[in-house]
């Protein structure tokens, strides 16, 4: 039989001036242990991906789509409930969040172990796809299902970020969409909490 297996956690998408983009995933409770990773797109469309294990990096490689993988240490912290600040290898990022948007709040109405199932998810993917063009369930890599189960969203509202100790610019738009996989972040860079379900075949 096919096995599920639950990441539940927040995943952070931004864009900055240099045309390079970011997506953190964050995840507290994981198949894998307490876990974060981030994936890269540089402005030449390069997709690296930094991981601190390769369990973890062998994982996410094989349900996304990478042309190199670092195995690095990712630390994730929380100075106060808006700030996060990543280190992980060659990427220095600190972000402060704002507001929760109209979607948000819409999303909060749904009871949080609604959001999480698969089968809700799985109803959520026309409509989410219609209103933001973005997809909430898919195929993965090497045969994966994958379901975004999103129960929170506030806007990203600054941003510093360096790269080998190299500013990378001011905050931007998610221009272009990433390409990891099927699924991508808001072009409006956004904090979500999420659990993410991966089908294994």
């Amino acid at each position: 039989m096919a096995r599920r297996l639950r990441f539940d956690g927040w995943i952070l998408g931004a864009g900055t001036a240099s045309g390079t983009r970011v997506v953190v995933g964050h995840w507290p409770r994981s198949p894998l242990g307490p876990l974060s990773d981030v994936m890269v797109q540089r402005p030449d469309g390069a997709r690296l991906l930094l991981a601190p294990t390769r369990e973890a990096a062998d994982f996410i490689a094989a349900t996304y789509a990478f042309d190199e993988v670092r195995l690095v240490p990712v630390a994730v912290h929380r100075p106060d409930p808006r700030t996060w600040a990543v280190d992980a290898g060659p990427l220095r990022l600190r972000v402060t969040t704002g507001h929760r948007p109209p979607l948000g709040w819409l999303l909060r109405v749904v009871p949080p172990l609604l959001a999480r199932t698969p089968a809700w998810v799985g109803l959520l993917d026309r409509p989410a796809r219609l209103l933001t063009g973005l997809r909430t369930t898919g195929s993965a890599g090497n045969g994966r299902t994958e379901w975004y189960g999103v129960q929170d969203l506030h806007v990203v509202t600054a941003l510093t970020a360096s790269w080998d100790g190299e500013p990378l610019g001011a905050l931007a738009a998610v221009r272009p969409p990433v390409t990891f996989g099927f699924g991508s972040v808001p072009p409006r860079p956004s904090l979500a909490r999420v659990t993410t379900t991966v089908q294994l075949p």
